[in-house]
């Protein structure tokens, strides 16, 4: 379930970087004086460290880490 729950979420972030839906305008201004594309991507990267926040949580391969521990502890 984490798997697909993961695949789906990079599926959705690639969607949402395709932003071409505020290329042709600046308007409306975020806080009066931001691009609404500019703070779309702010919120857009925001969203992505989170994601990538849960990779290193739910897919990270620790068992590559438990070799790499032992092998420094053996040369010790």
């Amino acid at each position: 379930m984490k798997k697909k729950g993961l695949i789906t979420l990079v599926l959705a972030l690639y969607f949402l970087h395709q932003d071409f839906w505020f290329w042709r305008t600046p308007h409306p201004l975020l806080l009066g004086f931001i691009p609404i594309g500019l703070s779309y991507h702010v919120c857009y990267s925001i969203a992505v460290a989170l994601a990538m926040g849960l990779f290193v949580k739910y897919a990270w391969p620790s068992h590559l880490e438990e070799k790499v521990g032992r092998k420094e502890s053996w040369e010790e």
